[in-house]
This record gives C-alpha cells, structure tokens and sequence, in this order.
C-alpha cells in the first residue's frame, strides 16, 4: 500500500508541474447572485459525525434505510440519526481512521478504514458484529447482497465477505495502471451482480456468490503517450436502474451498458471522477473541470451543460423531483432545474468542501461535509414567475479534462 501512496503522490506532482509550467492555477469560478430563484431551501436539521484533518478524498458518504441516516467519520465515529428530527440514535466507537462509508443493509452497517479494516454494526444499536481485514485501504462504501459484504479496496481487488461472520468467501482483481488518481467507486449490488469500476477504465460484474466474472467492459480506453495522459479512472459508482449500467470516467467517457452482458448501448466523450445519477429521461455528470452536463438517457446526447461553477470541485449530482442537486469545495448545495440546467437556488452547509454524493430521499436532500457536518435542506417550489426560464447553458461548450484539485 505503501508503495500505491509513493504513485499517488507522484501523480498530484506531476499534474501540479504540468500546471505551473502551462498557466497559472485558475481559480474556482465565483458564485454570483442567482436573479429569479423559483426555490426556497429550508434547512430541517443539522447533526456531526465529527471527522476533519487533511484535505483528502475520502469515501465517507451517508447511507439511508428505513427512517434512519447512516454517517461515519474520520476520526472513527459511526452514528445513526433519526431522518426526521437528526436527533442521534446511537454512535459507536471504532478508533480507527475511517476512509470508506457507509454501506447499510440486512439490518447491518458496514465502514472501512485507511488500513484495511472492514467493520460491521448492528443497524438497530450500533453493536459491533465483527471486524475483517482485506489488506487494502477501502476508499468507498461497501455493499450488501443477501449474504455478502462486498468490499473495494485501492489496489485494484472486491473482496466477498461473508455477511455472518466476515470470512472471505472470494476475491475478484482488475490489473490496475502504476499511476491512478485517489478514489475508488462504492460497489453496487444488482440481483445476483457485484459491479464496480476500476482505475483502467473498466466495469467489472462478478457473481455475488463465488467471485466469478459475469462480464468484463473497458468503457474508457486509455488515450496518449504519458502516463499522466492516459488517467482513465473510473472512481464514482456505477447507476443501475432496471436492466442499464450507467458510468463515467475520468479523461474518458460516460456510458450506458446492459445489466446481463455488459454491452455497452452508447457512449459520449467526457471526463468525471464522480459518480452519476438519472431520472426518467436523463443522465447527469458533474465533470472534472466542474461543468454540469444532462444526457439522454435513451442515446446519450447532450441536453444541456451549465459551466458557471467550473473548477468548484464538485460532488456527483443527485436527481431529486425536477432538479438536479450538486454540492461543491466551500459546501455550498446549488439546485439545477433539471430541464434547463439553470441554477434555482443555492444553500451553505458550513464551509468545507462536500466531496461525497448529497443523499436524496422522498424529496429531502442529505449532505455530510468533510468535517462530518451533516444537513437535511428540503427544496421548496416558489410560486411561478411571468418570465419564461431560458436555458443559461452553453450547449456546444467542452470542458477540457482536468485533474480532482486537492488531495
């Protein structure tokens, strides 16, 4: 592991060479007034998991079942809070530093830590069942299948657990590049499917039951001479919904694949290290150079793309009723409209950066910062304006790929 660090490392260097030598370091774009706002954010709660430190890019998002917010945070707290009211049920002690979470399911909460540990937790009180050690670090939530844990862990394997006890049940490896960003994309279970994306640009679905590989896509191929070039991680999520896959990858693609073969329907050059989301007819991309982007979901053509927060560092999109819901570098929560792709409304969270995807549930938008600050912001339609709304977005814009600022 140590030595995978020593290549992250080299990797930010390069990047922030190639920068000094080319411009100089661009800002993040500065948010202006939002004219005709036909949202109203009202802010229903507010909790901590506790957490901070080092700015890096940890996987520690919010998990939801029942009427129950899953948190964990840095420093090694994890915590359930009532969905209403916020108010704390229980929080558990790890004393460990956590990197991955959290993944809920089976009546289990599950967390990983910087050095390879994966914990499991009553869901009801926050007993801890058991604790396993995968020998990597776990940058993401891990999933639940009936009778699996499946964990990601940085050096390129998932990993099988067994929901009972923790025991390794198989392993599935993805020869990764030397040289990749810091992240890895949460695993996603879908009917009997483990899927995940890798650091070499492809989706790997295994059996939830044995490891065995279902299907193997490369989705972003890897482009250029140097190894700075051809970065093509894939460190959001997969989005299943019904019988499609839906991905993105950094100085790559997004893509549509089928569920049973992993044949990929369509594709559109662009580049994300976040997660997507959908609805009904669109996808949504937050990029890496910070643009917005909504695509068919049918064909994968560009609807609309608003570059007003470029550079801002943002989290993957959450599609919430008609708007599309990004969270950025100061922890400001910015509502799209899904149609248009202009900015309605904007809400603070508390001023660190939010690099995890908000949680969307029946309508309330959930949202842990860095520090382990969490708020429920519940999106309020303002009565209609006389003034048609008219895409603000730039549809023939292309972004450049940039590099995740920070750590």
């Amino acid at each position: 592991m140590k030595y995978r660090s020593l290549l992250l490392v080299a990797a930010v260097l390069a990047i922030v060479a190639c920068d000094s030598k080319e411009k100089k370091l661009e800002k993040p774009a500065e948010l202006t007034d939002i004219k005709s706002p036909t949202v109203r954010i009202q802010k229903l709660w507010g909790a901590s998991v506790g957490g901070g430190g080092k700015k890096l890019r940890l996987g520690l998002g919010l998990a939801q079942v029942d009427n129950r917010i899953f948190a964990a945070g840095r420093d090694g707290d994890v915590a359930a809070f009532d969905i209403k009211t916020g108010k704390q049920l229980w929080r558990t002690e790890t004393k460990l530093t956590l990197a991955g979470g959290t993944g809920a399911g089976n009546g289990l909460v599950a967390v990983g830590s910087a050095d390879g540990q994966v914990v499991v937790f009553a869901a009801e009180n926050g007993a801890e069942k058991w604790r396993a050690n995968v020998k990597g670090e776990v940058l993401s939530a891990p999933a639940f299948a009936q009778n699996e844990v499946i964990v990601r862990t940085v050096d390129g394997r998932l990993h099988g657990l067994a929901v009972a006890d923790g025991k390794e049940i198989w392993s599935a490896e993805q020869q990764i590049p030397r040289l990749t960003l810091r992240g890895t994309g949460a695993p996603v279970v879908a009917r009997d499917l483990a899927l995940s994306g890798f650091d070499n640009g492809r989706v790997l679905a295994v059996s939830v039951v044995d490891g065995a590989t279902v299907w193997d896509s490369p989705v972003s191929p890897a482009h250029g001479r140097t190894e700075l070039e051809r970065l093509n991680d894939i460190d959001g999520s997969v989005k299943v919904v019904g019988d499609e896959v839906f991905v993105a990858g950094f100085q790559g693609r997004a893509a549509m694949l089928s569920l049973d073969s992993g044949q990929i329907w369509w594709t559109q050059e662009i580049s994300s290290y976040r997660g997507v989301d959908v609805d009904d007819d669109q996808m949504y991309v937050s990029t890496s150079q910070g643009d917005v982007v909504a695509l068919t979901r049918r064909t994968g053509t560009e609807v609309w793309r608003n570059p007003t927060l470029a550079r801002r560092s943002l989290s993957a999109p959450a599609a919430v009723g008609g708007y599309v819901v990004v969270a950025d570098l100061e922890g400001y929560v910015h509502w799209l409209d899904r149609a248009t792709g202009n900015i309605v409304a904007r809400a603070k969270t508390g001023g660190d950066r939010v690099t995890n995807a908000p949680l969307s549930v029946n309508g309330i938008i959930y949202v842990i910062t860095d520090k382990g600050d969490i708020s429920a912001l519940h999106g309020l339609p303002i009565e209609a304006r006389a003034a048609k709304a008219q895409p603000a977005v730039d549809r023939s814009a292309t972004s450049p790929a940039s590099p995740p600022p920070g750590g």
